[in-house]
């Protein structure tokens, strides 16, 4: 099953400036593991691009942020299906390792780092 992606949180600043050292690396894990499509593109003050899923988007671009210090947290309707979609797209982690985490609720999550060195947690609201 597919799941849907309902809202992000950046770790950081902002969602739609995600810090990574060369877009044109990054974008391939977004579109063929995550499931983005690519929506904008620009080139100044640097390069960016704005990629859409579902209800949410997300920028990518070559800002000069650390691309370990950032990353953003992702809510879908369904954890699991999540994991077992990204897994069958080519996600390249065995075991999510799901766990309840407590922010203003309570969420079961799974985190994976993008081959460009961003984290994300998935994760379900628990009611």
């Amino acid at each position: 099953m597919k799941s849907v992606f309902k809202k992000a949180w950046p770790y950081q600043k902002e969602v739609l400036d995600l810090p990574v050292v060369n877009l044109e690396e990054a974008i391939p894990f977004y579109e063929t593991i995550l499931g983005f499509r690519v929506v904008l593109r620009n080139l100044f003050p640097y390069p960016a691009a704005i990629l859409v899923r579902d209800n949410i988007q997300i920028g990518l671009a070559e800002n000069g942020g650390d691309p370990a210090q950032d990353g953003c947290f992702f809510e879908v309707d369904n954890v699991e299906w999540a994991f077992a979609e990204l897994k069958s797209n080519g996600l390249q982690k065995e075991n999510p390792e799901f766990m309840i985490q407590h922010y203003q609720d309570s969420f079961k999550v799974f985190f994976i780092v993008a081959p460009d060195g961003l984290c994300y947690c998935l994760g379900e609201r628990q009611l």
